[in-house]
């Protein structure tokens, strides 16, 4: 390091964390996960399944096992963050190299960027549901003053900004600020989840039987049908979290001790996620029943239920659970990862304010209120990029290192992680070929020219075969499967001599 303390590659916010800064128990990593999987996007994630055919315990189950499938990476890579104290950006670089790590980093702040904006048009939407409800503005008015080129009203934009700059407040003040935001949000939402399911229940109840709501059928005329949407949508319920399984250890470098992160992140992740799409999936079959027809944004929802107190504390809620979520979820990783192109130049909070920025550009909206873009297009098309990342992360640090790295090394730009000019060539030429075979079929996707929807004589013909349809639907299984072979055959030389580094490492816990 230099004499004050600032090397070319690391800053206070990038550098190990301290004996003193992992204060973060089980407790903490669970709440996280909760006030994480307790938003709007998760209530509604399940939409897309039951319009495509899937009963209520069908699209459960699908959720269930997509979140158990991704907690192993979640752990796995979760352990060198608790072990070492270092985050995302700086353990890619013992894959990808001192330089190269960029490129993993920026591929995954893009798609935060883009969950950021998401979320925070979620958030808007929510305050701008409650002006209406204090009857501060006319929404029946107000959608007749759409901007053209914009998409939205001014008041919508202006709803959407305000909830921005909320998000600003806690990218200001950091992490502290995000564990006191997570740990205080957590019981809150999950007692405003339940009580939205008892309140469904309980309405059902008095216009007639409650087994009404679990009264939908799978409408797939054979088992195969049923096979070709379930497969796609595990896979995009997989790549709903691929993003945290790369950049976990940017929390679990905070955590006491591997235990929390364990035991966290397998009681918050799999069971919050579960159960809010479930009440989900019931509150929303609920809607059939007391308005006629199935109201699965639960913004539009509230706005329903009359009683004004009501609708502005259950706004206020699904306001809170936005928050929670996009902070921890969409602002932490590519504030670390846009800090690690520059370290001296660009701060956490500089990182995070690059985020807010782009988030907003981007018009999240569409993605948003298109299902079918949601989650064919960004859901799985992402999952197909960050699979093969995922891969190379664990053959590298678990097969090629042992669990073994030298922490200074992490740090130095001509250390053994420098490679080739600080680019490991080896893991570039994994991650190109291992997405390579997924991009016909998110072709066929992002331009809407799928098989699917040329037999429904929605398109004239797809760009590619058929083949390549099928593949994209297992786009983060196959990308994880071929990095981790791809980089085991390029580096399986360095294996040795990586295995004999443990008399240079840093071990910090």
């Amino acid at each position: 390091m230099s004499s004050n303390g600032v090397h070319s590659l690391s800053n206070p916010d990038l550098a190990p964390t301290t004996a003193a800064q992992r204060t973060w128990s089980t407790w903490h990593i669970a709440a996280l996960w909760i006030g994480m999987a307790v938003c709007i996007t998760t209530y509604t994630i399940a939409a897309g399944m039951v319009e495509q055919g899937m009963n209520w315990w069908q699209a459960t189950l699908t959720v269930a096992l997509g979140n158990v499938i991704v907690l192993i990476p979640m752990i796995l890579n979760g352990h060198p963050g608790a072990k070492y104290g270092i985050p995302f950006p700086v353990l890619m670089r013992a894959s990808f190299g001192t330089r190269g790590a960029n490129i993993p980093a920026i591929a995954r702040a893009v798609v935060a960027c883009g969950w950021f904006g998401i979320q925070t048009w979620v958030g808007g939407q929510a305050i701008y549901q409650i002006f209406g409800a204090m009857h501060w503005i006319d929404l029946g008015a107000e959608s007749s003053r759409v901007i053209g080129w914009l998409h939205l009203t001014p008041i919508q934009f202006a709803c959407f900004l305000a909830f921005w700059l909320i998000n600003l407040h806690f990218v200001w003040h950091g992490m502290n600020s995000i564990k006191w935001l997570e740990s205080w949000a957590a019981p809150f939402l999950i007692a405003s989840g339940l009580a939205m399911l008892i309140w469904a229940l309980w309405r059902v109840s008095q216009a007639g039987p409650v087994s009404v709501v679990f009264a939908n059928e799978s409408r797939f005329p054979t088992t195969g049908a049923f096979w070709a949407v379930f497969v796609p949508n595990l896979t995009a319920m997989v790549g709903y979290w691929a993003t945290l399984s790369l950049n976990i250890p940017d929390f679990t470098r905070y955590a006491k001790d591997q235990k929390a992160q364990v035991w966290g992140q397998a009681l918050g992740l799999p069971t919050t996620m579960t159960l809010f799409c479930f009440i989900g999936i019931v509150v929303t079959s609920a809607t059939v029943v007391l308005y006629g027809n199935a109201i699965w944004n639960p913004v539009e929802l509230v706005s329903k239920l009359g009683s004004t107190p009501i609708v502005i504390i259950s706004l206020i809620a699904l306001t809170v659970a936005t928050l929670s979520t996009n902070i921890a979820a969409n602002v932490v990783s590519p504030a670390n990862d846009f800090s690690n192109l520059n370290p001296r130049r660009i701060s956490f909070r500089t990182g995070g304010m690059i985020t807010a920025f782009i988030g907003v550009i981007m018009m999240p909206w569409y993605l948003y209120n298109n299902l079918s873009a949601y989650i064919f297009t960004w859901l799985i098309g992402y999952s197909a990029l960050l699979g093969p990342i995922a891969g190379i992360m664990l053959c590298d640090y678990y097969v090629i290192r042992r669990k073994e790295l030298n922490v200074e090394a992490l740090y130095d730009e001509k250390g053994e992680y420098s490679y080739s000019n600080g680019f490991n060539w080896a893991a570039m030429v994994t991650m190109v070929l291992a997405v390579l075979p997924n991009v016909p079929g998110f072709l066929n996707a992002a331009t809407n020219r799928t098989h699917a929807q040329a037999a429904a004589r929605q398109v004239v013909s797809p760009l590619f075969p058929q083949f390549f349809d099928e593949i994209y639907g297992y786009a983060w299984f196959i990308g994880l499967g071929l990095g981790m072979g791809i980089y085991y055959l390029l580096m399986r030389g360095r294996r040795k001599s990586a295995s004999h580094i443990a008399t240079g490492t840093t071990t910090l816990r």
